[in-house]
């Protein structure tokens, strides 16, 4: 039998520790001869075909502007191998300072938007905006995913994910259920 575990009353504003939607990623942009990026953990798959994600930025965010008036950006999947430059990158301002000179990243063009992949990351995502219906009430915006770069190896690379408070968890262990999985689900 499952071992039901002792549960206690929680501050409601802690929720985000437990559902974080997946992986800290660092969200790319340009507008105007300007590039920029920002930490972004609050992101989510909303369809398969076309590939939609949503982000959520906040207002003040500098890359906030820089996205909404460009309507692209590139989504890029860090490793473990940058935790410091991911947290550095949330700890200041594009306003303030050039963040690929900063970090040492290396600004790769992209293939359809104007916005440059981050060449030292797992995975990037070339996106364009969807819809911006949320942009104004909740900073959400929906994103398409018009085109993926992924590097080879490994196939499930180590990724951070924030509890909050500065405090990251690395992905785990895989757990293989593929002779479970029912495509026909979906």
């Amino acid at each position: 039998m499952t071992h039901l575990p002792e549960k206690r009353d929680d501050p409601v504003s802690r929720v985000r520790r437990y559902l974080e939607p997946g992986p800290v990623v660092l969200v790319s942009s340009a507008w105007r001869g300007e590039t920029n990026i920002m930490t972004l953990g609050w992101h989510t798959v909303l369809e398969f075909t076309p590939s939609l994600v949503g982000l959520m930025i906040h207002g003040g965010a500098h890359s906030h502007a820089m996205i909404r008036d460009s309507g692209e950006c590139v989504i890029n999947l860090p490793t473990t191998t940058l935790t410091d430059a991911v947290v550095g990158i949330g700890n200041c301002s594009g306003r303030e300072v050039d963040k690929f000179a900063r970090f040492g990243l290396t600004a790769e063009p992209a293939a359809l938007v104007a916005a440059p992949l981050i060449g030292e990351c797992h995975a990037s995502f070339e996106c364009r905006l969807h819809d911006d219906a949320l942009v104004s009430r909740y900073n959400f915006f929906v994103f398409e995913v018009v085109k993926a770069h992924v590097a080879p190896v490994p196939d499930l690379p180590e990724t951070l994910h924030y509890t909050g408070d500065g405090v990251f968890v690395v992905s785990g262990r895989a757990i293989d259920r593929s002779a479970l999985f029912r495509p026909d689900m979906l």
